[in-house]
C-alpha cells in the first residue's frame, strides 16, 4: 500500500506534447474551486499522469499558490485510487487547475478532487 501512496516523476504530466494535446482535444469541466481538463485514451491497464497548476491571476504571492498546489497534490496522492482502481484500462493526462481567489481549506479541496475523479471514472 506505500507504494501507491505516492506521487513519483512518471506519474507527473510535463511533457510538451501532452500538454499541447490535453489542451487542444481533452474534455473539461469545474468542480468549485477547481477547473479540470482530461484526455483519456484506451490503453493495456491504467495510468494516469497529472499536471497541477496556480495561475498568478487569482493568488499574487508565490507562497499562497504553493500552498495551494501542495493541497492539490497531497488530495490527488491519497485519492488517486479512485481513478487507478476502476477496473477499466486507460491511459488518462490531467490538469487540475485552481481557480478561486481565496486560499480555501484542504478538505474543500480534497472533496473536489474527489468528485473530479469519480466524474472521469463515470465518463469512461
Amino acid at each position: 500500500m506505500k507504494g501507491q501512496l505516492t506521487l513519483p516523476k512518471r506519474e507527473r504530466l510535463c511533457s510538451f506534447g501532452a500538454l499541447r494535446r490535453l489542451f487542444s482535444e481533452g474534455k473539461g469541466g469545474f468542480v468549485y474551486p477547481l477547473r479540470y481538463v482530461v484526455y483519456v485514451e484506451g490503453a493495456t491497464d491504467a495510468s494516469a499522469e497529472v499536471l497541477f497548476s496556480t495561475p498568478k491571476k487569482f493568488l499574487k504571492r508565490a507562497n499562497k499558490r504553493n500552498l495551494v498546489r501542495r493541497r492539490m497534490r497531497e488530495a490527488y496522492r491519497l485519492n488517486k485510487s479512485i481513478l487507478l482502481d476502476s477496473g477499466k484500462e486507460f491511459e488518462a493526462d490531467i490538469a487540475l487547475i485552481y481557480s478561486t481567489k481565496e486560499v480555501l481549506d484542504y478538505q474543500i479541496v480534497e472533496n473536489a478532487i474527489k468528485k473530479i475523479l469519480r466524474n472521469i471514472v463515470e465518463q469512461m
